[in-house]
Order: structure tokens, then C-alpha cells, then sequence
């Protein structure tokens, strides 16, 4: 196996171990949390909080923190998860989930624009 190829190996199972450390995290603070798992053009998230009548889509981010990217692929991933429900897609939230370096996943990062925290409409 090539250099690359374990590097890549090692930081997917970082990532899969973020994710994981992040939805156990959040259910035990009592949040109703759901894995998401499809992939691809069609990938919704990594996992979706509901919050009473609220749903807030989250990609678990471990790398190096590039936020317009991150936040541009949250929400796309929340278009995904809304139209394979039949969901209004302003119904739903949609955040970028960055870990912190040597910190818990309490201390991460969330990353959206200021049009998707206040809800303004899109320009």
C-alpha cells in the first residue's frame, strides 16, 4: 500500500471516528440524532438533529478548516435531504460541524453565513 493511500485510509477513519464522536455526543446531551449515510450527488449530510419541529442537517468536517466550501457543500446536502423527503427546503437547516484540534466535540466549530443563521432570504 502506497504512502497516499495509508495517509488517506487514516484520516477517513479520523473522520468516521469525528462523526461518530460527535452524534454520540450530541445523544447523550439528550438531541434527537439520526445518521445519515448516502453518498455521492445525492449525499444529505452527515447526520440530522431534529429539534421539536425543526430539522438541522450537519456535515462533520475533521480537516482543514476551508468554511466557504464547507458550508457550500452543507447546503447542497440539505437540498439532498429535503427533496428525498419531500421537504421545503427553507424548513430545514443546514451547518458545517468543524472539530477543533485537540479539543471535544463540544468545543467545534459551526460554521454557516449570516443569510442561514438570521433567515434572511437568499440574494
Amino acid at each position: 500500500m502506497s504512502a497516499e493511500a495509508t495517509r488517506n485510509k487514516r484520516n477517513k477513519r479520523k473522520g468516521s471516528q469525528w462523526e461518530s464522536d460527535l452524534r454520540d455526543g450530541l445523544r447523550g446531551e439528550g438531541f434527537d440524532v439520526e445518521a445519515l449515510r448516502l453518498a455521492g450527488s445525492e449525499d444529505e449530510g452527515d447526520m440530522v438533529v431534529r429539534l421539536g419541529g425543526e430539522r438541522l442537517v450537519i456535515e462533520a468536517k475533521n480537516a482543514k478548516l476551508e468554511p466557504s466550501a464547507f458550508i457550500r457543500e452543507a447546503q447542497n446536502e440539505r437540498q439532498n435531504y429535503a427533496r428525498h423527503r419531500g421537504l421545503d427546503p427553507r424548513a430545514v437547516n443546514a451547518v458545517a460541524v468543524v472539530k477543533a484540534r485537540g479539543r471535544s466535540w463540544r468545543q467545534a466549530y459551526v460554521l454557516t453565513t449570516v443569510e442561514e443563521y438570521l433567515g434572511l432570504d437568499p440574494q
